[in-house]
């Protein structure tokens, strides 16, 4: 059996866990008696926490909130899980949040008992952050008041511009908002054009007060993941681009991530999403075949460019033996 201060730190841990226990469930988990669990929790209501009981046979014991902050009960692997995901958001593409991540982390090792905070910190002197492509950011007020929006059911009012920097005015029920990278979207019911729409949230310029209120929908495709997962190249990305390949569908599949489809037993059509292209480029020359380009223009003319650029280079680099 535990002793009674290791024992009452693990009860209060249990009841932070889920929202209710039964007096049986506590006790096993203890490995003591229902009345020894009694016991334990009058002494945590002496200490100050509001734990709740019910009577009957579904009664049972209910952490509810009070003034008094319970201590930081935190596993090794819990605080290490801490420690990833604040100095995760200290690197993030939320502006506003680093610092307030790395005053929270601080806390946190402040709070720990000595053996946790010498792993924390272990863990945070064998971490280096390499910095990644600058990326666009948004703000953590804008994220915050579209969550709200979201769990109110509330319509959002919101300037919108396109990557093609075309602005506009959309009324959207809210969704979900999405982490893709290091780009956040908000994915919602677009009220005018009556169809499930995809935003980048650092285009969003939002408006206040919200419009009105809305019935829920069920998700497009039964599941956000598939559905991004299936419009990724219509609704996110700014280029699209469609490739016949001389090569059979089955030598294409699997390498790259697009949408491959067979036309006859030599050719498919490749079907490439991006944010630049020389994406685009880069993957399809990797491929390793003959390839014909169907859209968009911009691609081909930006072939044409990086050729023009090779044959420059090696016209001024002599061949091989000389």
């Amino acid at each position: 059996m535990l002793e009674t201060p290791t024992r009452l730190l693990r009860l209060l841990a249990l009841l932070q866990m889920r929202r209710d226990w039964s007096g049986t469930e506590l006790a096993e988990r203890l490995g003591v008696t229902t009345r020894t669990v009694r016991r334990d929790i009058d002494r945590l209501r002496e200490l100050g926490y509001p734990v709740a009981a019910t009577m009957g046979p579904t009664g049972g014991y209910r952490l509810g909130a009070g003034a008094t902050v319970p201590p930081l009960l935190l596993d090794d692997d819990e605080a290490v899980a801490v420690a990833v995901g604040l100095h995760t958001a200290a690197m993030s593409s939320v502006t506003g949040i680093e610092e307030a991540s790395l005053r929270a982390l601080s806390k946190v090792e402040h709070l720990l008992p000595p053996r946790l905070r010498d792993r924390v910190r272990t863990l945070e002197n064998a971490m280096v952050a390499i910095p990644s492509r600058k990326g666009p950011t948004v703000d953590a007020p804008v994220l915050t008041a579209v969550s709200a929006a979201i769990r109110a059911a509330e319509t959002l009012r919101f300037d919108y511009v396109s990557h093609h920097e075309t602005s506009s005015l959309r009324m959207v029920e809210p969704h979900r908002v999405v982490s893709w990278g290091r780009k956040w979207y908000l994915l919602g019911w677009d009220v005018d054009r009556a169809n499930w729409r995809t935003f980048r949230v650092d285009r969003m310029s939002l408006r206040t007060p919200n419009g009105p209120r809305f019935a829920r929908r069920e998700p497009p495709d039964g599941d956000v993941t598939a559905y991004l997962r299936r419009t990724i190249g219509r609704d996110i990305w700014p280029y699209r681009a469609r490739l016949r390949v001389h090569a059979p569908a089955s030598r294409i599949t699997g390498r790259v991530n697009g949408m491959v489809t067979p036309i006859d037993e030599r050719t498919c059509l490749l079907e490439l999403a991006s944010d630049s292209l020389d994406l685009v480029a880069l993957v399809v020359g990797t491929l390793d075949v003959d390839f014909d380009v169907e859209s968009p223009p911009e691609l081909a003319q930006h072939l044409r460019k990086l050729a023009n650029r090779f044959a420059k280079a090696l016209a001024r680099t002599p061949p091989a033996g000389e």
